[in-house]
């Protein structure tokens, strides 16, 4: 199971314990910027080894940890706009939106990011209508400042807080 922590000024921090009781996370910046952190097996709130990664290189390890998927061209796109991301965001298996439509998220109106695609195991949905009926596990693909990507991720994940 994840633990999602909100870090006021910072970003999200997300935390798992492995089967074999090893302590992990990930602090998702604002910024963009990505730490791995790997915990004090006898402190469980006290990291032993950060790693800091770059947003491409973030990029790499997420998708040598998930199935292999890539879309090159917006990665490449990222790089040429200034100020907006073209970000992957996972649509947790328990989110509020599974089984409801793009629409129903409102995600433009309340995030300020544009859900272009959805990667739906090996297929990809570009340009999804309003009604599109989202499921869990999907990934959809976004246009968003810093502040839209975490806010679209907090929508998605079923922050009480965007439910405006």
């Amino acid at each position: 199971m994840m633990e999602r922590t909100a870090l006021p000024g910072v970003g999200v921090g997300w935390a798992t314990t492995t089967r074999a009781g090893h302590r992990l996370g990930v602090v998702c910046h604002f910024t963009g910027r990505r730490d791995l952190v790997v915990y004090d097996p006898e402190d469980t709130e006290r990291a032993i080894a950060t790693v800091v990664l770059e947003p491409h290189e973030a990029r790499w390890v997420a998708d040598a940890l998930d199935r292999p998927v890539t879309v090159d061209h917006v990665a490449e796109l990222e790089r040429q706009v200034d100020g907006v991301a073209a970000v992957r965001v996972r649509l947790p298996a328990l989110s509020p939106y599974a089984g409801r439509t793009i629409g129903d998220t409102r995600a433009r109106t309340r995030t300020g990011a544009s859900i272009v695609a959805v990667v739906r195991g090996e297929q990809v949905i570009a340009a999804p209508t309003p009604d599109f009926v989202l499921r869990g596990d999907d990934t959809l693909i976004a246009f968003a400042d810093q502040r839209g990507v975490a806010a679209l991720a907090d929508l998605l994940a079923g922050d009480p807080a965007l439910e405006r």
